[in-house]
């Protein structure tokens, strides 16, 4: 397996925050899994009309990690300094502030703040409901 180095100004927005480079990849697929999940249920909406909004982000996310790391969600998350939906949001603007992500006039840093609380979102209660063992 190889690894490629990340370009200058790819290492310079993770080197700008606390967040490691995994944690950019996660939220760059929590993007996708977010988008295909709204856009099967909103396929009759036009792309303007299919923004995901900050708040829309953070469920998917939520739901991705549960979905890829089960109980271990909350600890891979804290592991990436990952603690409250405002850290989403502080990666997803680094990127947009890197050109990998792009938004609208409307978007803002705080549509991702307490959109849920972790100990909530992530309890093991959530946890077990999510991965279907409830």
């Amino acid at each position: 397996m190889t690894t490629t180095k990340p370009d200058a100004d790819y290492q310079t927005m993770i080197d700008s925050t606390p967040y490691p480079a995994e944690a950019y990849e996660f939220v760059q697929s929590g993007l996708s899994h977010t988008q295909e999940r709204l856009y099967e249920e909103n396929a009759h909406l036009s792309t303007e009309e299919r923004h995901i909004r900050g708040q829309e982000f953070c469920l998917g996310l939520r739901d991705l990690a549960i979905d890829r790391w089960g109980l271990m969600a909350p600890s891979v998350l804290s592991h990436w300094k990952i603690y409250r939906t405002a850290d989403f949001g502080r990666i997803v603007f680094a990127m947009i502030d890197a050109g990998l992500m792009s938004r609208t006039d409307e978007d803002s840093l705080d549509d991702f703040r307490s959109v849920y609380e972790f100990d909530e979102a992530f309890s093991r209660d959530a946890l077990l409901n999510g991965i279907g063992a409830v």
